[in-house]
């Protein structure tokens, strides 16, 4: 049975409220630790790592419980409701820090609400990709629901890299989390009723964990991807983790360009944000039309190619004092990320359907788990990666100021969002040709 536009756009909808919280731990936690909270710069990066390796640990439990559940409502359905509310409160809690804490105090604060937000955040998210799975069988479908998804997930990057940013300069970081808060709530509530008459497979998998990792691990195609997709979160995680460093001290204003009075009212990260959302959100249409023509494995190697291409021109224009310049080129790179953002999530439920139609089994819990793992991985490292570099360049944490970096740690921040990833981006399309169409193609 084909899908209404209705659910398509509905199950792309949770999404948004997903996204906002990726945004926000990937963007702003090592940021308040190191600029508010006074904490340096390399321990900020390994409590961010910590945590974040913490969250990966709750992936498989999750999968398997979502993959045996038997409700009413469905497998998926009971833990996203749920893990909705335990993620946009604990993330209002971890940046509601209690004056007075000393250092310790405020480290174990963080860690405390960031653990119990990421388990919120798994209780979502894998059940969500799973129902990739069950939703269509139908390849098209699925390009078609992946560009309905990744259009709110710009939506969510927005409000969660431009709208929390902008709202927590005027009144802290908790008040703008707990502003947004009914948003990510909203929005994953409402998909679940949008899609609630859609198809979803309801009788729980018999198969245990053992033969649930067997059968994850049996199908090779899908391991090179995830590990792929993996290594390309890490070059977008770094770059991410380094925005609002580059955003304070790469990129001027001058007060002479164009979007010199935007820049001022939205502070220069936020700009940037919505100039990157723009640009994903303009280009998902093309993505999902190029995956039909030249085919979903193509499209994206052609947009990653094109996100090299972006970085080494950003790397060209920093430092800068045009905001409007930056504004343009991440436009551009929004448009580049906007194929990393969708295709591959396209691809993977494809190749989880050869596994249930080997074996019989429903494991799409274990798959998204899995389809995750690496992706969490990328995101807790490049914290800690980003944060070795630039302690060991000199740079200096702040209490809520700017303070005065060296030449040496400035040059090191400009390489480290546009060099390194646009390497870690070239290994990856590399990857897809030499490991990856072999495997599919078997």
């Amino acid at each position: 049975m084909a899908l209404s536009g209705l659910q398509k756009a509905g199950w792309g909808l949770a999404d948004m409220g997903i996204v906002v919280f990726v945004v926000v731990k990937q963007l702003l936690v090592l940021n308040f630790l190191t600029a508010f909270l006074g904490v340096p710069v390399g321990i900020a990066g390994f409590v961010t790592t910590a945590v974040l390796i913490f969250d990966m640990v709750t992936d498989p439990l999750v999968g398997v419980l979502s993959d045996k559940t038997s409700s009413r409502f469905g497998r998926r359905a009971p833990w996203m409701a749920v893990g909705a509310v335990v993620m946009a409160a604990a993330m209002v809690g971890l940046f509601a820090v209690p004056a007075g804490l000393g250092m310790v105090g405020k480290i174990g604060w963080v860690i405390a609400f960031f653990g119990l937000a990421t388990i919120g955040f798994t209780m979502v998210a894998i059940p969500y990709g799973a129902q990739a799975g069950e939703m269509t069988t139908d390849p098209r479908e699925r390009s078609t629901m992946t560009g309905w998804r990744m259009g709110f997930a710009s939506l969510g990057i927005l409000i969660g890299g431009a709208l929390v940013p902008g709202l927590a300069g005027g009144m802290g970081y908790a008040m703008a989390a707990l502003a947004v808060s009914p948003l990510i709530v909203g929005a994953i509530w409402l998909s679940l009723f949008a899609t609630r008459n859609a198809p979803r497979v309801d009788e729980a998998a018999t198969v245990n964990l053992g033969g649930m990792i067997r059968l994850v691990l049996s199908n090779r195609p899908f391991m090179i991807l995830a590990a792929l997709y993996g290594v390309m979160t890490l070059a977008v995680a770094i770059i991410t983790a380094g925005l609002p460093f580059a955003a304070t001290y790469l990129i001027a204003d001058t007060g002479e360009t164009a979007l010199s009075g935007a820049a001022q009212a939205l502070t220069t990260l936020s700009l940037l944000f919505a100039a990157f959302v723009l640009g994903s959100i303009l280009s998902q249409a093309v993505w999902v039309i190029l995956s039909h023509r030249v085919g979903k494995l193509n499209a994206l190697v052609i947009g990653l190619i094109l996100y090299v291409g972006m970085l080494v021109w950003l790397a060209a224009n920093l430092p800068s004092v045009s905001v409007t310049v930056m504004a343009g080129l991440f436009v551009l790179a929004g448009m580049a990320n906007g194929s990393y953002q969708q295709i591959p999530w396209a691809i993977y439920p494809d190749l989880m359907d050869r596994t249930r139609e080997a074996s019989g089994e429903a494991i799409e819990g274990a798959f998204s788990a899995v389809w995750l793992f690496g992706q969490k991985l990328a995101n807790a490292f490049a914290p800690a990666i980003l944060g070795l570099i630039l302690q060991a360049k000199g740079w200096q944490e702040a209490t809520g100021e700017t303070v005065a970096q060296s030449e040496a740690a400035l040059d090191t921040l400009a390489w480290s969002i546009t060099y390194l990833p646009a390497g870690i981006l070239i290994l990856s399309v590399l990857g897809l040709l030499i490991l990856y169409r072999p495997a599919a193609s078997a």
